[in-house]
């Protein structure tokens, strides 16, 4: 029989595949550091000349090292870190550039008001000294030295808790090259998880929005559900892990399988399972299409601008 990861490979390149048949597009991969095959993802990624990769849940000092040094500077994928600070921002351009003479393509800041998981201390999620406001300025300010050096552009997208037009106008206005939105997406005709899912999302309050602490060893911001309720009250969910698919799990104490539960809260089982969501969760109202979102993003941005059509 085949490997876990080869299978694993195989289904990422059908994915890829089937995307692209359906799309005139450019598209991307989110590719978690914490998953024990992060480096056949990633390989499979630039094989299939994704144009894109995101790379979070860790930090990438030696990934150029993953696919060769020589390839990482002339692949057609862009790589792009995820990360939560300048400090992060700092410390991977400062590796890249000493030993491997390039820089990231772009650099994702993400703020405290992301869904998921979150590059913060739980106790700093809601400290307005690390919003996305305040750390974007940072951040760019970190990443000129070496746009001077390399005489090439490294665009810093905010993300996290961006919702409107409004929201994008605001974070180009200060610096940002764009911005990467997930949860509005969410409550889209095309997003291919349960309708139930997206339900969950309708239905959010404000108050639903809870942090978790996650078997990844990061904090996380979910909508909550009679899962998380339990998992509150010390109540442990069977956990029976047929392969380590996280480097960062912690099998002997770890309460449930997060793999386990995303996989069946996208399938509607909200019971068995829970949905990541940014803070903005509680305020979208109805499900549109990708096309119709757009063009309301667009409306706001404009009308944010002070743009009239």
């Amino acid at each position: 029989m085949p490997e876990s990861n080869d299978v694993d490979s195989e289904i990422l390149k059908k994915v890829i595949n089937d995307t692209r048949r359906r799309t005139k597009g450019l598209f991307g991969l989110n590719i978690m550091m914490a998953i024990s095959d992060f480096n056949d993802h990633l390989k499979v990624a630039i094989e299939e000349k994704v144009a894109i990769v995101f790379i979070g849940a860790g930090l990438p000092l030696r990934v150029p090292e993953i696919i060769s040094v020589d390839r990482a500077r002339s692949c057609f994928t862009n790589l792009v870190p995820k990360i939560s600070s300048s400090r992060a921002a700092k410390a991977i351009c400062k590796f890249w550039d000493s030993h491997y003479s390039i820089t990231p393509d772009a650099i994702v800041l993400e703020g405290p008001m992301a869904g998921g998981h979150l590059g913060f201390a739980m106790e700093n999620i809601n400290n307005p000294d690390y919003c996305l406001e305040v750390l974007l300025p940072e951040v760019i300010n970190t990443v000129k030295p070496y746009e001077q050096k390399y005489g090439r552009a490294i665009p810093v997208i905010a993300a996290g808790g961006i919702f409107s037009g409004g929201d994008i106008s605001k974070f180009l206005e200060m610096g940002a090259k764009g911005v990467k939105m997930g949860t509005r997406f969410v409550a889209t005709k095309e997003c291919d998880v349960d309708s139930d899912f997206k339900q969950v999302f309708l239905n959010c309050r404000k108050e639903d929005l809870v942090l978790i602490n996650s078997p990844v060893g990061l904090p996380g911001r979910a909508i909550n559900s009679k899962f998380l309720t339990d998992l509150a009250k010390g109540i442990r969910k069977p956990l029976n892990c047929l392969w380590k698919c996280l480097k960062t799990c912690d099998l002997k104490n770890a309460s449930y399988c997060i793999a386990e539960a995303l996989s069946n809260a996208r399938m509607g089982d909200l019971d068995n399972g829970f949905a990541f969501a940014g803070a903005n969760a509680f305020r979208i109202k109805e499900i549109v299409s990708v096309k119709e979102l757009m063009a309301v993003l667009v409306d706001e941005f404009n009308s944010a601008r002070g743009f009239t059509v």
